[in-house]
């Protein structure tokens, strides 16, 4: 899943490409008759008023909160977007499933022209496009469909999609104390998955959660309650650096996760332990070996040698 640093890139890139641009039409092959998300572009019914309320609008900018894309518009509404899963938007130009011989190319709804790094296999899913008047296109691309794309009213805190929102990771509001106040709001919780509740800090996912434990010495497992204050501070401190590093390489494109430009990020080929089982760990003077463990319906990797499980 697409965690702060890849939404973060895509944000840069959609703010260098798309912005000023004005929707010309959108297509989609998700909406259908009674789907039971009633306030996104799947059911059929919200597709409808969601094309009449962004034709003709302008991209004013783009912007980030956690996991989520806000594309502010001209005439007071936001397109939310989030990626979940296997989500990514693409910029670029598509025609109907056809190569430039003309031929028809297999598995490829809309085909990219010209530009290569848009053919990547990963590319192809795309289930959402905005025509803009210039010609460009911009796609949202989700092998699995679990992504979001909704229309709500620009400055609307209270809209469900929003509302419930914690703060932002990289928000310079989020002091060590206010991040140590929000992680104890879930005492008996297992430090991985509440590192990764929405509500409490957004941003953080299963790869910078997985990291941030490392560096720390902590047990994914960990209740809360049971984190000394030493290591609070560590893991805290590795929070910001880890997701700016991330922003800086581009994001990680361990799994289906691309740029708008179709190009993969590089932040995986910087991990300590996310996906590294089965590998020494890093960790100066630590014989551990890297193991990997479901916590809680997630994975987390870790090195039990030094990332002791507190009795």
């Amino acid at each position: 899943m697409p965690e702060l640093p890849e939404v973060q890139t895509t944000v840069d890139g959609l703010n260098r490409t798309v912005k000023g641009f004005t929707i010309k039409s959108v297509w989609s092959d998700l909406p259908k008759k009674g789907h039971v998300r009633k306030d996104e572009i799947k059911n059929l019914a919200f597709w409808q008023s969601f094309k009449e309320k962004v034709l003709g609008a302008k991209i004013l900018k783009t912007e980030r909160h956690g996991k989520n894309i806000f594309i502010r518009l001209s005439n007071g509404y936001t397109i939310l977007i989030h990626m979940k899963m296997t989500g990514h938007l693409l910029f670029g130009k598509w025609r109907a499933g056809k190569k430039e011989d003309g031929e028809a190319h297999h598995n490829w709804t809309w085909w990219p022209e010209k530009q290569k790094s848009l053919q990547d296999p990963y590319n192809r899913f795309i289930h959402f496009k905005i025509d803009f008047e210039n010609g460009k296109h911009l796609a949202f691309c989700d092998s699995r469909k679990f992504g979001k794309v909704t229309l709500v009213k620009t400055g609307d805190g209270t809209a469900k999609h929003v509302r419930d929102l914690g703060l932002d990771a990289l928000d310079p509001n989020v002091s060590f104390q206010t991040f140590k106040e929000k992680i104890l709001r879930k005492p008996t919780g297992r430090i991985k998955n509440v590192l990764m509740d929405q509500t409490l800090i957004t941003g953080i996912g299963n790869i910078y959660s997985d990291e941030m434990l490392w560096i720390a010495g902590i047990h994914p497992e960990e209740k809360v309650r049971n984190i000394p204050e030493e290591k609070f501070k560590k893991m805290y401190a590795s929070m910001k650096p880890l997701l700016e590093k991330g922003i800086d390489f581009g994001g990680d494109s361990m799994s289906d996760y691309r740029n708008i430009y179709g190009e993969k990020g590089k932040f995986q080929n910087e991990h300590n332990v996310y996906g590294k089982r089965g590998d020494r760990c890093k960790k100066r003077n630590c014989d551990g070996v890297i193991i990997r463990k479901v916590v809680g319906g997630r994975s987390a990797h870790f090195c039990p040698a030094h990332q002791n499980l507190s009795r």
